[in-house]
């Protein structure tokens, strides 16, 4: 397996196929094995392209040392912007990521717009008044892991409902080495999306897709990005088989994008 050597990380990677460049990110706590059993590796469906997916530091086959700034999101987003240099390097790539990895997107394309030359945002995380919430939920999740171990945290989390698009998925424990979990959970407590109007500099096409029913992945969010990035529809999934034409959808907007003139950044 290739990795890449950064600041005080070790980046895991693949690439599979040929043709115009793909990156597919992943949420916090999951990596490339378990987005793909959750349903969310969009890349999937797009035969003739290059995609190039990889674990976000300290997350799967990636390793990591234990600071809480380095899961920010913009820090992750300079690794992803690293990662396309030494894989990709002068090619535009069209950014596939949930969650955290939707995150990861938005900050890379703010801070490089010409590296990118589409963006599917799948099930944005709580952002802005929603995140307050969900922060104090992560330093909570920080502090279980510590005093009782990793066993007591994945029984709080087994009992929180799920949306109803993942019902049939099956569920799995952090991808994460449980003594680097709580930094991580600390890291994405003190992490949050810029200002709306800074966001709506982003000038690339845009495909958002949302689940419902999950306040962790508020719809809100979602609605929010809709209203201030290039594009005309939020598609939301409320069951398994919605969520299963993700992949269809993600591909049909990347062809059409590659159809069309270069946008934004692309150039």
């Amino acid at each position: 397996m290739p990795t890449l050597d950064l600041d005080r990380c070790r980046l895991a990677y693949d690439v599979t196929g040929s043709g115009p460049p793909v990156v597919q990110l992943h949420g916090l706590l999951s990596d490339r094995a378990s987005s793909a059993a959750g349903g969310l590796d969009l890349a999937s469906g797009l035969a003739g392209h290059r995609a190039v997916r990889y674990d976000a530091r300290g997350h799967g086959c990636s390793a990591a040392e234990p600071v809480a700034e380095d899961w920010s999101w913009p820090r992750l987003a300079a690794d992803l912007l690293d990662l396309l240099d030494a894989v990709v390097p002068g090619e535009p790539v069209h950014g596939i990521g949930p969650s955290m990895g939707a995150a990861t997107l938005l900050y890379a394309a703010l801070a490089r717009p010409e590296r990118f030359r589409s963006l599917t945002l799948c099930v944005p995380s709580t952002a802005w008044a929603s995140r307050r919430g969900q922060a104090a939920a992560y330093r909570r999740g920080a502090e279980l892991v510590e005093r009782h171990g990793l066993e007591a945290y994945l029984r709080a989390g087994r009992a929180a409902p799920r949306p109803p698009a993942v019902a049939d998925r099956p569920t799995h424990p952090p991808r994460i080495d449980p003594c680097l979990l709580p930094t991580v959970l600390r890291g994405a407590a003190a992490t949050d999306l810029p200002p709306v109007d800074e966001l709506a500099r982003i000038g690339l096409p845009t495909l958002v897709l949302a689940w419902s029913e999950d306040p962790t992945h508020p719809l809100s969010t979602a609605q929010a990005l809709r209203e201030a990035l290039p594009g005309d529809a939020l598609h939301v999934a409320g069951t398994p088989g919605e969520l299963a034409q993700w992949p269809r959808r993600c591909a049909e907007f990347v062809r059409a994008v590659e159809a069309g003139p270069p946008v934004g950044g692309a150039g």
